[in-house]
């Protein structure tokens, strides 16, 4: 046990070596010093950070400890290339992005100290609903609904503004969990079969037309594609998970197809985003201005000029993208981290994937395996659009890549998921420890057991010796 605990200290520490020379070779290249006031903040985060690994080995013992540090060092490379890109814009957004991770690591001790069973969130599963809802449509309101960049999913005050989505899909992973594990029974029994597919029967593809209709109205009311994609496909994959029908992929493949096909006729914005990704290249799009290729393209140029190996901390043009620190910050990290440093902010994500996608097949639990596999089917789906969308491989969408992007919400609710995933790890993790301990504790019996009958049976074999001195046992014999 005490060597698991020093590799597992041990595996924090070094991602904290890594992250601290990352922010000494950016700041020393750029800024000719590392700033005081940084070093404060810097210190705060990282002794949070110790601080929530030791809670863990005291209220979650059997966690997964791989999340921890693959989490801490996507912070710190987002942290790192915004804080670059700050020197260059003269903007201040770095500090206030470890103001929020600070913020964002109390909660996650909070989570880790209280909420000792996870199974608490699915009484609360139509109050999750209502919230979740409430918190989709709460930028329509009208007086604290903002309207950034052609979509409206901001809410704010003055200044300080809040992307409610972001834990919206939270709330919205609760009611569906429960709702599926409650009626996963019903939506298994298969309808008709058509070409070969067996399609689920018409009274239960309520669920799928409601979150279709919502999904769809979360793009026409806020111009928001990537929010409404990521919903749908969550949705769509927990019931996958829930029945193992493959009918319903084909209905929600079905469904997105319809609901493109009509976003691209009716809105503008999403038919000027296919033609960017279409034909980045052409003059017109690309001089077209809001809803053009530019941005794109200059995303492309910047991580070709990195190429393999990259130009190094400090030493690239990052702040030449628009939304350089936020939507496009992939693009930014790949011009001074070049294809080695983009792979490798692909493994942290794996690994968190990874840890939720197993922790989601060894829980027990139908409604913590579904929660798992649903948060963990949203991460691989943003980071996919995200990543995907810069590259060209897909159309742009809008989303932020977490706990890299800067921007308050989307840290504070992604370290939020990452809490949840560490709790549900340490049931599945404690169940399984709990089998083992009983099956080794049945075996050792049972080995005790077949040596005593091993040892005691030639006793019982042997036969009695009667001696002549024994008067009882002559009189027996005789």
């Amino acid at each position: 046990m005490v060597t698991t605990r020093l590799r597992q200290i041990s595996l924090l520490l070094f991602s904290m070596l890594i992250s601290f020379v990352g922010f000494l070779q950016m700041f020393e290249r750029t800024w000719g010093k590392f700033p005081t006031r940084y070093m404060g903040i810097l210190a705060i985060v990282a002794a949070l950070f110790l601080v929530v690994w030791g809670l863990l080995l005291k209220f979650q013992p059997y966690a997964s400890q791989s999340i921890l540090p693959a989490v801490l060092l996507l912070t710190s490379i987002g942290t790192i290339m915004i804080a670059r890109i700050d020197k260059s814009n003269g903007t201040d957004v770095a500090f206030r992005q470890l103001i929020w991770v600070c913020v964002a690591l109390i909660m996650v001790a909070l989570i880790t100290v209280f909420l000792q069973d996870y199974r608490l969130l699915r009484r609360f599963s139509y109050v999750s609903m209502v919230i979740g809802l409430l918190l989709l449509l709460s930028p329509m309101i009208p007086g604290i609904g903002k309207q950034v960049g052609g979509a409206r999913i901001w809410i704010g005050i003055g200044s300080h503004t809040m992307q409610p989505g972001e834990f919206a899909k939270l709330f919205l992973a609760f009611f569906f969990a429960a709702y599926l594990f409650d009626h996963r029974d019903q939506l298994a029994v298969g309808g008709r079969k058509i070409m070969g597919i067996q399609l689920p029967r018409l009274r239960d593809m309520g669920p799928i037309i409601v979150v279709w209709v919502a999904s769809m109205g979360v793009l026409v009311l806020q111009h928001d594609l990537g929010t409404s994609l990521m919903f749908f496909a969550m949705f769509v994959s927990m019931l996958y998970v829930a029945t193992g029908r493959k009918s319903w992929l084909a209905i929600g493949f079905v469904a997105f197809a319809a609901g493109s096909f009509l976003a691209i006729r009716l809105f503008a914005h999403v038919g000027y985003r296919i033609q960017a990704w279409l034909h980045p290249f052409d003059s017109k799009i690309y001089n077209m201005g809001i809803g053009g290729s530019g941005q794109i393209v200059s995303g492309l140029f910047g991580m070709a000029s990195g190429g393999l190996l990259g130009t190094g901390l400090g030493r690239g043009h990052p702040a030449l993208t628009p939304l350089a620190n936020s939507d496009f910050i992939y693009a930014s990290l790949g011009e001074e981290l070049g294809l080695v440093g983009l792979m490798a902010i692909l493994v942290l994500y794996l690994i968190v994937i990874t840890s939720g996608l197993i922790t989601a097949m060894k829980i027990k639990d139908g409604f913590g395996k579904l929660l798992a596999s649903g948060l963990m089917f949203t991460m691989a789906f943003q980071v996919f659009t995200v990543v995907g969308g810069i590259t060209l491989v897909i159309p742009l969408t809008g989303l932020t890549l977490p706990y890299v992007a800067a921007g308050g919400s989307s840290l504070m609710a992604n370290y939020i998921l990452a809490a949840l995933l560490i709790v549900i790890s340490n049931a599945a993790n404690k169940s399984v420890a709990d089998v083992s301990s009983d099956t080794f504790r049945y075996e050792a019996l049972t080995a005790l057991r077949d040596r005593d009958r091993n040892n005691t049976e030639p006793e019982r074999r042997r036969p009695r010796t009667v001696h002549s001195d024994d008067t009882t046992t002559r009189g027996l014999a005789s």
